[in-house]
């Protein structure tokens, strides 16, 4: 019999995520999937599961869940209470969960999207081999509301022992982002190229998983001209009309018409995805 979880609580925003959609932007599909990529492994492989099994990302104020059978479940990546019928229950680490017992995963105390995997994984039904909600397109399954069931793929038979606990990274006080320059610096003068490598920006809470926005001071273009549509990369630092630069999260559009100043590498993404309104960023050549 297939275990269900029923949502309680669906939060702010809570949607399933894996490894996402890659090579189908020619399409027009963004990559989608886990913006916290290594919080996503660790609780899995915590679980003995496959690295890329599909779990729920939750933003800012948690969920709650309700299993129909016995589960074991870890919540991870952002820092938040975690209870189970009220009794405190451990964070980052395996957590039994009786047959109509509630998980509740709190608001976090730090960063910002909680990931909760459960063994087996969240068995949404895949589209274009990836199960992760995707916000811009719509595909993928519709992000959680109260009431809504959720099934658990089958319980992996691991091949050893997986680990009880694991060190998790903390969020960042201040976003480091190494960057390459990008296909368009040439837009920019080279006043507004120093300071988008020198200047102090911050996380504007208008930030999403399309694209985490920055407050700071505009960088002036060399060319007043308007670009055709072109290819945008998951990294991409698009520069805007008002001149602040905002870096492309994993559910980008595919295509922009606003030039690239620069390209985070992919690893460097994570952090981003922990980065709550307010946090100083730094961009810094690679």
């Amino acid at each position: 019999m297939t275990t269900k979880l029923t949502t309680v609580r669906s939060g702010a925003l809570t949607t399933v995520q894996d490894a996402g959609r890659p090579g189908h932007a020619h399409l027009g599909v963004p990559r989608s999937g886990a913006l916290d990529a290594h919080a996503m492994r660790l609780a899995n492989r915590l679980l003995g599961n496959p690295p890329d099994a599909a779990v729920l990302e939750t933003t800012l104020t948690g969920c709650a869940l309700r299993p129909d059978q016995d589960v074991t479940a870890v919540v991870g990546g952002a820092p938040c209470p975690v209870t189970v019928d009220g009794r405190p229950a451990a964070w980052g680490a395996p957590v039994r969960v009786p047959a109509g017992s509630v998980l509740d995963v709190g608001a976090a105390t730090a960063g910002v999207r909680s990931y909760v995997a459960v063994a087996g994984g969240i068995a949404a039904e895949p589209v274009l081999g990836s199960r992760s909600t995707d916000l811009l397109s719509g595909l993928g399954p519709a992000p959680l509301r109260d009431g809504e069931v959720v099934p658990v793929g089958v319980v992996p038979a691991p091949p050893m022992p997986p680990p009880v606990a694991a060190p998790w990274p903390g969020p960042p006080a201040e976003l480091v982002l190494p960057v390459r320059p990008g296909p368009r610096a040439d837009w920019f003068t080279p006043a507004a190229l120093r300071t988008f490598t020198s200047a102090a920006y911050r996380v504007s809470p208008h930030s999403n998983r399309i694209g985490l926005r920055t407050e700071g001071p505009p960088l002036e273009r060399a060319s007043a001209g308007e670009l055709p549509s072109e290819g945008m990369v998951l990294g991409a630092v698009q520069v805007p009309p008002d001149g602040r630069p905002v870096l492309f999260l994993h559910d980008h559009p595919t295509t922009g018409g606003y030039p690239v100043v620069a390209v985070v590498p992919e690893p460097a993404l994570a952090a981003a995805a922990q980065a709550v309104a307010g946090t100083p960023v730094r961009f810094t050549l690679a």
